[in-house]
C-alpha cells in the first residue's frame, strides 16, 4: 500500500484505531513529529515545499533519520489532508500506547480528564496546555473526540509526542483514581470558586462537554465541583480557556 493510500484511510477514526497510525499535519506538526521519538512510518511532500528553505531542512532532518520520504503532487495530497489549505507535508505515525493502569502518579500530580469534549481545537489546546502546564497526562472518556484525529494533533503542536494521553471508560478512570488516591474536582458553573479551594497532591480535573457540562456519571463521581468566577454579563468561557485558568491555579 503506498503511503498516499495510507494517509487517505487515516482520516478516518477506524482507519487509525485498526492500523495504531495516526497523521501529523503541517510543517509545525511534522517538525517536531520528526524530532520525538515516536515511529515514523513515512512522510508525503509535494515539491514546493521541498523548494522552500524550511522544506529543504525538514527533508535533510527526514533523511538523518532514515524515514520514507515520498514526493506527492499538491492536489494528491488534498485527498489525505484535513485542512481547507494544506501546508505541502504529512506525516505517518505509530500511535503510542498509554495504558491508564501504568501511568505513574506517584508525588504530585495532576491529570486532565475530558468528559464528552466534541470539538477537536478545543481537545489539542487542552492537551498543548496541560502539557505547558505541568499535568502528567489526558484522559479521555467515552463520548469525546478522537485525541488521535488530526485537528487534534495539529492543534497539540507536538504535545501529543512528549506527553501521554489515553482513551479510557469510567470504570477504568475510577479504578486509577481509588488506586491511587487521587481526588477528582469536576468544573462546573455551580461550583466553588476556583481560588477558595485548597488542592491535593493528586488530583484530576474533570472538563465537561462544550454545550451539556459533565456528565451525570463524573458529576456525581466528584469529591468537589469548581468554577472560575466570571463577569456575570458572560455566560460562560470557552473550554480550553477554562482548562488553562484551572491547571494554573492547581498547578503544584
Amino acid at each position: 500500500m503506498s503511503l498516499l493510500t495510507l494517509a487517505r484511510d487515516l482520516r478516518r477514526r477506524k482507519g487509525r484505531e485498526r492500523r495504531s497510525l495516526f497523521l501529523a499535519e503541517g510543517v509545525r506538526s511534522v517538525e517536531e513529529l520528526i524530532r520525538s521519538d515516536l515511529a515514523v512510518r513515512g512522510v508525503l511532500v509535494t515539491p514546493q515545499l521541498l523548494e522552500s528553505a524550511r522544506g529543504s531542512a525538514l527533508e535533510a532532518s527526514i533523511s538523518a533519520r532514515g524515514i520514507n520520504l515520498e514526493q506527492v503532487s499538491a492536489r494528491d495530497l488534498a485527498t489525505a489532508s484535513d485542512t481547507d489549505s494544506p501546508q505541502g507535508i504529512l506525516g505517518i505515525a505509530e500511535t503510542p500506547e498509554h495504558d491508564l493502569m501504568s501511568l505513574s502518579t506517584d508525588g504530585n500530580t495532576r491529570l486532565v480528564v475530558l468528559d464528552g469534549i466534541q470539538d477537536p481545537g478545543n481537545a489539542g489546546t487542552i492537551l498543548r496546555t496541560a502539557a505547558a502546564l505541568g499535568a502528567r497526562a489526558v484522559i479521555a472518556l467515552t463520548g469525546t473526540v478522537d485525541l488521535w484525529n488530526p485537528k487534534v494533533v495539529r492543534g497539540a503542536m507536538g504535545a501529543h509526542f512528549r506527553f501521554p494521553v489515553a482513551h479510557a471508560a469510567y470504570e477504568e478512570l475510577f479504578g486509577l483514581l481509588d488506586r491511587d488516591g487521587i481526588a477528582l474536582w469536576g468544573a462546573a458553573a455551580d461550583g466553588e470558586a476556583i481560588g477558595d479551594a485548597v488542592a491535593p497532591d493528586r488530583l484530576a480535573i474533570a472538563l465537561g462537554n462544550e454545550g451539556g457540562g459533565l456528565g451525570d456519571a463524573l458529576r456525581e463521581r466528584c469529591d468537589r465541583l469548581v468554577a472560575i468566577p466570571i463577569d456575570p454579563g458572560v455566560e460562560s468561557l470557552n473550554v480550553a480557556v477554562a482548562a488553562g485558568i484551572i491547571l494554573h491555579q492547581v498547578r503544584g
